[in-house]
């Protein structure tokens, strides 16, 4: 929306052409989504807790997460506002992919706002169930999936890229609807596993989605993608506004969810926050470097598999809790030492992911 005022404002004073710059625009995006999280953190977790929205903790799981019962929980509305005002402030709504990253971020939100709502305030232990949660959210990533496909004009957008080589790609044609379903789904459920300790999801995502904001600026910079040789996709770049809000956004959050955690995301947070990591992911055609820079997403959600086929199978588990995390805690680690290792892994794979776009 300012991009337009600015624009008008330019006709009268030439010094207001400098926000027609997508770099700055993007600064601007990560400020304000960082500021509004500030600004709305302390209210929505006094208003959380005096509603008694608190986060129930299992019995089964390691001892330490005991005291941590009643937490405010829900939180992750904080990052849903600040993303989408500051993207809207900043990004050029003229471009379809931002409404696209938009758009499936919101409804994944929504799916997470209802399981959340019906655990917490309704006091329903279930929430929403399983069955239902995968219809609403395998709808939505149908749709998005679909529109993707219709959107794009060149072999390219439907094909899977495969990194460290240059000009090496899979074609997928129509089967590209199913990549992006797979991303969208499994990323969005792979952050809400790893959601699990304080600050633990957030910080990988917040990475993994300023990394992410650079190959959408390259890829959609016809000079950058040339010399780097990778594939240009016109009007990928406008995403970096949304990545880096994202990233604005997530730093927020942390500040009142780091250990000890003042409140926590829910599944408003984190279903929403692995969809638009998924969805991105996609619209740059960096499907596999995803699954690279976001390692600690796959491990967890992989450890699960792992743990759920083992007993159903043997009748042993193969960790002593999973997602992974809680193998580690009990295993003695404590809480801070899990995390920051997490995060220092995260941040050795997004630079293994980032070295793509050198080594072709």
């Amino acid at each position: 929306m300012l991009l337009y005022l600015t624009k008008y404002l330019a006709q009268f004073e030439p010094s207001f052409t400098v926000f027609n710059y997508l770099t700055l625009r993007a600064i601007l995006g990560a400020l304000t989504a960082l500021v509004l999280s500030f600004i709305i953190g302390p209210r929505m977790i006094a208003k959380l807790s005096s509603n008694q929205v608190g986060q129930p903790i299992r019995s089964d799981g390691p001892a330490t997460h005991l005291p941590k019962a009643g937490t405010p929980t829900m939180g992750g509305a904080m990052i849903l506002t600040a993303i989408v005002v500051s993207t809207l402030l900043w990004a050029d709504l003229e471009n379809p992919f931002i409404w696209v990253v938009l758009l499936v971020t919101l409804a994944f939100g929504v799916i997470g706002y209802v399981d959340d709502y019906k655990k917490l305030i309704l006091q329903d232990p279930a929430g929403l169930s399983a069955r239902k949660k995968l219809f609403w959210q395998s709808t939505a990533a149908g749709i998005a999936a679909v529109v993707l496909y219709m959107m794009a004009t060149d072999e390219i957008a439907t094909s899977l890229l495969i990194p460290y080589f240059k000009d090496l790609w899979i074609p997928l044609g129509i089967l590209q609807i199913g990549v992006t379903f797979i991303f969208i789904v499994g990323f969005s459920n792979a952050v809400n596993l790893t959601d699990g300790l304080d600050g633990l999801a957030v910080m990988p995502t917040v990475l993994v989605g300023g990394a992410l904001g650079i190959f959408a600026y390259v890829t959609g910079n016809v000079n950058f993608s040339g010399y780097l040789g990778i594939p240009y996709v016109a009007g990928t770049g406008e995403i970096l506004v949304f990545c880096t809000a994202l990233a604005g956004a997530g730093l927020g959050f942390l500040w009142f969810n780091t250990y000890p955690a003042q409140v926590f995301m829910g599944d408003i947070g984190a279903l929403s926050l692995g969809a638009a990591l998924g969805v991105v992911a996609v619209v740059v055609r960096q499907e596999i470097v995803l699954a690279i820079m976001g390692g600690v997403f796959v491990v967890e959600t992989a450890s699960v598999i792992i743990q759920v086929a083992s007993f159903k199978l043997t009748g042993k588990r193969v960790f002593r809790m999973a997602p992974l995390h809680h193998h580690f805690e009990l295993k003695g680690w404590a809480e801070p030492k899990v995390i920051v290792r997490f995060w220092i892994i995260t941040v050795i794979l997004v630079l293994i992911g980032l070295a793509s776009l050198k080594i072709r």
